[in-house]
């Protein structure tokens, strides 16, 4: 984990420290934006975990790619999904959603890592004869622990007539824990398709997905031009696109590649949202969008 930051803001004559705290705070926001990304050396498989049918455990995998050694808290939060796919952090339920975390247990709560080091956090399935049919989810949060300064050792200011404010970023990875029980009666379609040309140079497909039934969709999307003859060109593939229960809807919208903006005056887009497999993955949904 890197150096906690310092940021200095001399103290003027009739501005008020309160002020001074605020930019300070603001101007703290820019830089740790950039540290959260550069302290993200947790690695985590899997990335998602599904308890359905006879599973009642999983293993998550957690090494450390960075150079320090890093201590993470292990929990669970609660999140919904917005309509534009954003999360937001809740403690009550909506209305069709389920939490997970009283039918899921994990051990350790807490892991060290040293540099280049792994280790495997166990989950497992528990209470499953109180389970009702349908989906519940929970997500499990690895929270990095700041490291605590030594007693006695102080970090000094050069300027004696500045105010010092020692902010730390906090760095954090969630991922999604679901319990899926009785059969699913999940379906799902995309409408309101639509192509706009930003700059004439960012071709910028929209549209959205519709989900109805007792279970969230998982899998990845595909989008192909197909010419007036025929002739078929990937354009666009996003991986790993999920609209969890309650949510009847979710909003999307994804860049397609742009070696030729001419095609896309022409001909058609095919979209297909696929359920994620090595093999053969089931197809969810598909749908056309004609260029003109």
């Amino acid at each position: 984990m890197k150096k906690r930051n310092i940021i200095l803001v001399k103290s003027h004559i009739g501005v008020p420290s309160s002020l001074i705290l605020i930019f300070a705070i603001q101007l703290f926001s820019v830089f740790a934006a950039q540290d959260i990304q550069a302290q993200g050396n947790l690695l985590i498989n899997p990335r998602r975990v599904v308890f359905e049918g006879t599973k009642r455990s999983q293993d998550l995998n957690l090494a450390n790619t960075g150079k320090d050694t890093a201590k993470y808290n292990v929990s669970i939060i609660e999140y919904r999904m917005k309509e534009d796919g954003s999360f937001q952090e809740v403690t009550t339920p909506d209305d069709g959603q389920n939490f997970a975390d009283k039918f899921i247990r994990f051990f350790p709560r807490s892991v060290t890592l040293a540099p280049n080091e792994a280790q495997t956090v166990k989950m497992q399935l528990i209470r499953t004869d109180q389970l009702k049919p349908g989906e519940y989810r929970s997500h499990v949060y690895f929270r990095a622990v700041p490291k605590q300064t030594a007693l006695g050792t102080t970090e000094k200011l050069k300027d004696s007539t500045a105010i010092g404010i020692k902010l730390v970023p906090v760095f954090g990875i969630t991922i999604p824990v679901i319990i899926r029980s009785g059969e699913s009666t999940m379906k799902v379609n995309l409408s309101d398709l639509k192509l706009e040309l930003i700059n004439d140079t960012i071709p910028r497909l929209q549209f959205t997905f519709n989900r109805s039934g007792n279970m969230s969709v998982y899998g990845d999307l595909r989008v192909e031009h197909i010419s007036d003859l025929g002739i078929s060109r990937q354009v666009g593939i996003v991986k790993g696109i999920a609209v969890y229960t309650p949510n009847p809807t979710r909003k999307f919208q994804m860049d397609l590649e742009n070696k030729n903006m001419a095609e896309y005056h022409k001909g058609k887009l095919k979209i297909t949202f696929s359920a994620q497999s090595d093999t053969k993955p089931e197809k969810y949904t598909e749908a056309e969008l004609k260029l003109q």
